[in-house]
């Protein structure tokens, strides 16, 4: 895929992550693209839910293999505003998920290629190309002010 289409689906993801914002949640956002169109969104709601699995990557590859009615997601790109979790990376190998696109880097859970790269393991069964820093900047800023606003909330309520 092009430069220009990473970003243009990115700033889909983008937009799902400023809606986890807008509740309260971390602002991390997903799509699911299959041959140009987009199969399954979602965005982080693990406190709304109170469920450690409601990352953003988890409920969309759930809802694109409900939406395709298979568990594996061969010839999707996976496109989501931070470094997927050692949690998320096994669900991508798991669904068979050829490729990952992602925004800003996570220095203390990263496992597409920061801490490790779970996604390109050669010992697993299914490896996935993973394409780093597209939108870098604004992905990353979405979380910086979200930490930020929080820690001046909780400041101003001591």
């Amino acid at each position: 895929m092009t430069d220009e289409l990473h970003h243009y689906f990115m700033k889909l993801a983008i937009e799902e992550a400023k809606k986890a914002e807008a509740i309260g949640e971390v602002p991390i956002g997903a799509v699911l693209v299959m041959d140009g169109e987009v199969i399954a969104t979602g965005y982080n709601l693990r406190e709304t839910e109170q469920r450690s699995m409601a990352h953003a990557e988890m409920l969309v590859i759930d809802k694109a293999c409900k939406k395709l009615g298979s568990w594996r997601l061969e010839d999707t790109t996976l496109y989501v505003t931070l470094e997927p979790c050692p949690m998320c990376a096994g669900g991508i190998v798991l669904s068979r998920i050829p490729r990952v696109v992602y925004g800003a880097s996570d220095p203390k859970g990263g496992c597409a290629g920061t801490l490790m790269n779970l996604l390109d393991e050669p010992r697993f069964n299914h490896q996935s190309t993973v394409v780093r820093g597209i939108l870098e900047e604004e992905c990353g800023a979405l979380l910086t002010n979200f930490f930020q606003n929080l820690r001046n909330q909780r400041k101003s309520t001591k």
